[in-house]
């Protein structure tokens, strides 16, 4: 399960980002309830609106954030990227705590911190790729994933208390300060035992990774599946927050719910990592299992039974997207990673702007518990193309000999991409999941 904590890069970047994701979780539970109980009058739409801002971003500079991912080096990218968003959260705090923040100003800034986490996104998720060799890599993902919700069990809760304990202002400094964490880590990481990556051309090559995604029929459902449950299923902070004031909670409610739901999440995280690789058939799976506990978690009556649900909400959901994640990172050419991880985001934050305004507006109009049935309702439907493609590609079929069993070909070949549609460069990249051969084995060796 933790095979990857072997290479110590991974072991300093694994501290630095769980410190860091504490902060961003207190953050991010605090700007949502500040939105929704100081700056208006427990307004869901607007706090829909707040998150469009965030996740608007990497939706609309995909084709920029994932070429700057490729093209530069990610370990200084990620230096500037994380010292601008220490740099946003302070100032956020500092206007809090003297009185003049205001609803348009938290938008602007909102809309700042997705711009920035545009470029940070796809740069951190093709870093993992830099600090591991390719056979642990789904595991250095998951891993990552465990460090991003366990940071979830403390981060919305701790924030639930400052927030009552002292204001909302104190979160956003606390946050900044963890930022150090992460910069600190960047500069202690080993750059001699970074594994070498593949560099691909410069702005003509922009739209590589669009063509390449367009050529990988299972590139393409993994990523209409994410974007559903990424639009309509994962807008927790409306969803906790909005049950939290239905039954009579306070912040530290708030964020009690948010840190339960880390605890299915952290798990599904964890037996992502003991997984040997990544496969298509259990996102299909978790999505079908977010869309049943998310029905389930809609119709409880107490505060306690509809925390109890959220663990296994959690669970599914981070199972699916975690896998998710190590499916596209660990199936895709070195050369175009970046790109193609930053469209992988792209779709998965990018669907925000689309589906948390809507979500927001049936939370605000029918109810908290109408808004989770619609996330449930978009997962079904993702399952649903899932399954589909499964059927279709062929890979799903009968058992040979027993006749109510169903099994699934892990073994169909991906789809080949023609060398000549991309650079001279990348078709000399490593091809989609080829045997181990000489030249793995001595770079692995070395």
């Amino acid at each position: 399960m933790f095979r990857s904590f072997s290479v110590f890069n991974y072991r300093v970047w694994f501290i630095g980002a769980l410190v860091s994701n504490i902060g961003a979780w207190m953050q991010a539970t605090a700007l949502s309830w500040v939105v929704l109980t100081e700056l208006t009058d427990n307004d869901a739409a607007a706090m829909g609106i707040t998150m469009a801002l965030q996740f608007a971003p990497p939706l609309l500079l995909v084709g920029v954030t994932g070429w700057v991912a490729d093209r530069f080096e990610r370990r200084r990218l990620l230096v500037v990227t994380q010292g601008l968003l220490l740099v946003l959260g302070v100032v956020i705090g500092i206007l809090l705590l003297t009185g003049v923040m205001t609803l348009p100003l938290m938008y602007t800034f909102a809309l700042a911190l997705g711009v920035i986490a545009a470029f940070d996104n796809p740069a951190r998720q093709a870093f993992v790729s830099d600090l591991v060799a390719r056979e642990v890599a789904s595991n250095a993902v998951a891993l990552n994933a465990a460090s991003f919700n366990g940071a979830r069990m403390i981060g919305p809760a701790l924030a639930g208390v400052v927030i009552v304990a002292v204001g909302t202002g104190w979160v956003f400094l606390v946050n900044g300060v963890t930022f150090f964490a992460m910069i600190i880590a960047l500069m202690l990481i080993r750059t001699h035992e970074l594994i070498p990556r593949a560099k691909a051309p410069g702005a003509s090559r922009l739209a590589d990774g669009f063509r390449y995604v367009a050529r990988r029929p299972d590139l393409m459902v993994t990523f209409a599946m994410v974007f559903l449950v990424g639009a309509f299923g994962m807008n927790f902070p409306i969803f906790a927050s909005t049950m939290a004031i239905e039954f009579g909670q306070e912040a530290d409610g708030y964020g009690l719910l948010s840190s339960i739901l880390a605890i299915g999440s952290l798990a599904g995280a964890l037996m992502a990592a003991r997984r040997d690789r990544a496969r298509i058939r259990v996102v299909i799976g978790g999505t079908l299992l977010f869309a049943v506990a998310a029905s389930v978690s809609a119709f409880m009556p107490t505060y306690w039974t509809y925390a109890a649900t959220l663990m296994f909400t959690g669970f599914a959901v981070v199972t699916m997207l975690t896998t998710a994640n190590g499916y596209v990172q660990t199936t895709t050419d070195p050369a175009l990673r970046g790109r193609v991880l930053a469209l992988y985001m792209a779709i998965l934050m990018g669907g925000t702007p689309v589906g948390a305004p809507i979500v927001g507006w049936v939370a605000d109009e029918l109810g908290p518990r109408a808004a989770i049935l619609l996330g449930a309702a978009a997962a079904l439907v993702a399952f649903a193309i899932g399954a589909t493609w499964l059927i279709v590609s062929g890979r799903l079929h009968r058992h040979e000999e027993r006749r109510f069993r169903l099994t699934i070909d892990e073994t169909r070949p991906l789809a080949v991409i023609p060398p000549e549609e991309f650079s001279d460069q990348i078709a000399e990249t490593t091809p989609i999941r080829r045997p181990v051969d000489e030249r793995t084995s001595d770079r692995r060796a070395s």
